[in-house]
């Protein structure tokens, strides 16, 4: 054992004796105050069938610890299902928990002087969170993803969550029956895991293999079989030998590391949540990673799987094809990821990948070669102009034409926008514009898939244009621009379009912009007054105080002290 270990604080010494009595009570031996005490995140809850199969794992995973000579102590993290708050008041509080699970993981671990942290996460903030938080400790730390969900089955057809909300659009439009409605909810979500396309959950999973901060092949797992418990143990494993060696996660996740996520966020197609939180973590990590480095790698990987929500395929068929590190080994036999990078095991991406083939199964048509992308180049845009001088995220995937210029239609929330869109007053051509629905202004930055979804149910994907100073989905596609900044709530341009403005989307020349001269813009600005804030205190209040620029991953601890 390094004699590093933060824990021997507490275990050595006379005046530690009343903090091994409180130890002794929790399970503790005379034996035990010699090993490694390591945290287990466990982030099960029966809230959302993201998190529903975490407790076996971290259960797995307890055992494992005691086997490879630790001591494991669990405590909980919180979870927000994203799916069930979407369109509501409380999907304002999902990436606010991002930052309270990064905080709880960081206060636990710190408070108690633990060794080393296994955290296990289901549902999209889960993991971000968790990684920032093994981030700011910077002590041996691996995550144990809980798993995708298998599809649901409906009249012949795979279903995703996403499924249920383009029905409701589909039902507005009057093209689908009360009955296949309902049969859509009944069947969407079959069990236990998080959603199942190439959506934010399993994309930030894949991000972090691809780092080297979980287990290679484990961010496909589905939740429901046994491999997923399997990898909890091992994982477990893996973290007392990192513990042993003293292999610290800032060490993993390098500058290099960032590239090789953002790699393979593109190569599956990934979330446009994706960028946020990697931009935060490098922010946490004190890596250089920018947005405009999101915009360079783009340029140079395609996308190279047929995925859901652009797609046609879930991940749990994916995993079946040789998943995540099929799609690395491909990257790296081209140069477009670095085989150097240290993983947690101690060894490095291109060892782990050895043994895996450089060309996908000729069987099967979920990965493509390079020579027949989905892509010649990454879906994810960064979009600049007189909207977003900061940055915007496109996700052009999917979408049939590229570039929309059309007349604003101007909502301040996602409220007023969805009854217009179920109204039948949104028209091809037009480009919807949802405000104060960012990080300081919702507060929270809420996700816009009810009002995509709806649009996509009406046929109009193709037709109508979207921006935002909000979030997307992962399951969000069509011609949509989020994480505008400036925002409109710290008078961002977006803040001064009016209705029938005359807006551009285009994503081959990466333009979001207005077509308004700088004179005109600045007789708006001088009218425009800041509102008041939605939530003066509480949790959302102390969000709205603190956070930061989406550009900069809308993190609450950026720059605290700076004048």
């Amino acid at each position: 054992m390094a004699d590093n270990r933060r824990s021997r604080v507490v275990t050595e010494g006379l005046a530690r004796t009343p903090n091994r009595a409180m130890m002794r009570a929790a399970g503790f031996k005379d034996e035990d105050f010699q090993k490694p005490i390591v945290g287990v995140g466990n982030a099960h809850s029966t809230i959302t069938p993201c998190n529903m199969g975490i407790g076996a794992q971290a259960e797995r995973a307890t055992d494992a610890l005691r086997k490879a000579g630790a001591m494991p102590v669990s405590f909980g993290t919180i979870t927000i299902s994203d799916g069930i708050s979407m369109g509501t008041e409380g999907m304002k509080f999902s990436l606010v928990s991002r930052e309270v699970i990064a905080d709880s993981i960081e206060t636990v671990c710190n408070g108690q002087r633990l060794d080393g942290i296994l955290a296990t996460g289901g549902c999209d903030k889960n993991m971000p969170g968790a990684m920032m938080g093994i981030a700011r400790l910077n002590i041996p730390g691996i995550f144990v993803y809980g798993g995708t969900i298998k599809p649901g089955r409906y009249k012949g057809k795979d279903l995703t969550i996403v499924s249920a909300f383009e029905a409701v659009g589909e039902a507005a439009a009057g093209k689908l029956s009360d009955e296949d409605l309902k049969g859509v909810e009944m069947n969407a979500c079959p069990g236990a895991g998080s959603c199942g396309g190439m959506y934010t959950a399993n994309t930030m999973s894949s991000a972090f293999e691809a780092m080297g901060m979980s287990l290679m092949g484990s961010s496909t797992v589905s939740a429901i079989d046994d491999e997923a418990r399997t990898v909890a143990a091992r994982s477990a494993e893996v973290l007392v030998d990192a513990i042993r060696h003293q292999r610290l996660p800032r060490d993993i996740m390098t500058r290099k590391a960032f590239e090789n996520a953002v790699s393979i966020v593109m190569a599956l197609g990934g979330s446009t949540n994706a960028v946020l939180h990697m931009l935060a973590i490098a922010n946490v990590c004190e890596v250089e990673f920018s947005i405009d480095d999101i915009e360079m790698i783009r340029r140079r990987v395609p996308v190279l799987c047929d995925l859901k929500p652009s797609g046609r395929y879930v991940t749990s068929e994916f995993h079946d094809v040789g998943g995540t590190p099929q799609v690395m080994k491909m990257l790296l036999s081209k140069g477009l990821l670095h085989g150097d990078c240290l993983t947690i095991t101690g060894q490095t991406i291109e060892e782990l990948l050895a043994d895996v083939p450089a060309e996908p199964s000729s069987d099967q048509d979920i990965i493509r070669t390079f020579d027949n992308p989905m892509y010649p180049e990454g879906h994810l845009a960064v979009l600049r102009g007189n909207l977003a001088s900061e940055g915007a995220v496109a996700k052009v995937s999917g979408i049939k034409q590229r570039r929309i210029e059309g007349p604003a239609r101007v909502f301040d929330s996602e409220e007023l926008a969805m009854d217009a869109i179920l109204s039948d007053q949104i028209r091809a051509g037009d480009v919807l514009i949802i405000r104060y629905e960012g990080p300081k202004g919702g507060p929270g930055m809420r996700e816009m898939l009810a009002p995509t979804s709806a649009i996509i149910g009406r046929g109009l994907g193709d037709a109508v244009g979207l921006i935002t100073d909000g979030r997307f989905s992962g399951g969000t596609y069509g011609m949509v621009v989020g994480h505008v900044a400036p925002e409109a709530a710290v008078g961002g341009n977006i803040a001064l379009v009016e209705e029938g403005d005359t807006v551009v989307i285009d994503a081959d020349h990466n333009l979001l912009e207005v077509k308004l001269d700088d004179a005109t813009l600045a007789e708006r600005r001088a009218r425009w007054q800041p509102r008041p804030p939605n939530y003066p205190r509480g949790v959302l209040g102390k969000f709205a105080k603190l956070v930061s620029s989406a550009s900069y991953g809308a993190v609450t601890d950026k720059d605290l002290f700076k004048d």
